[in-house]
């Protein structure tokens, strides 16, 4: 079996040692993923960003998802990230989980974590 990993260059990569997305066995499996940004809204359009181009670089889309985790600090505010999570997956949505739990830093407010089809 063929692995291929996508590193984006995220400060956390080095530090940790992972890499953004793995593809292996027909999936890409994207490693939970923040976003910079003020708010939830900006930090979930920001990780949807990140995601994105490691799908892209793997070859495949937000259309092709089949899982999804977010996790936040704080489920009140998961709400407001709905009509941009709708947006980017359109007719194409992935079974998801929602969970609440301290994060790696507390000046993120969402972590998303995500399996498509390569």
């Amino acid at each position: 079996m063929t692995i291929k990993r996508i590193h984006s260059g995220g400060e956390f990569e080095a530090k940790i040692g992972y890499c953004r997305a793995v593809v292996a066995g027909g999936f890409v499996h994207v490693a939970g993923t923040v976003g910079q940004g003020d708010t939830v809204e900006e930090q979930c359009r920001a990780a949807l960003d990140t995601i994105g181009k490691a799908l892209e670089q793997a070859g495949t889309s937000f259309a092709n998802a089949v899982r999804v985790n977010y996790y936040l600090p704080d489920a009140a505010e998961f709400e407001p990230c709905w009509p941009i999570l709708a947006a980017a997956f359109g007719d194409n949505p992935p079974a998801a989980t929602m969970i609440e739990c301290g994060l790696i830093d507390p000046k993120y407010r969402i972590e998303i974590e995500l399996t498509a089809l390569a």
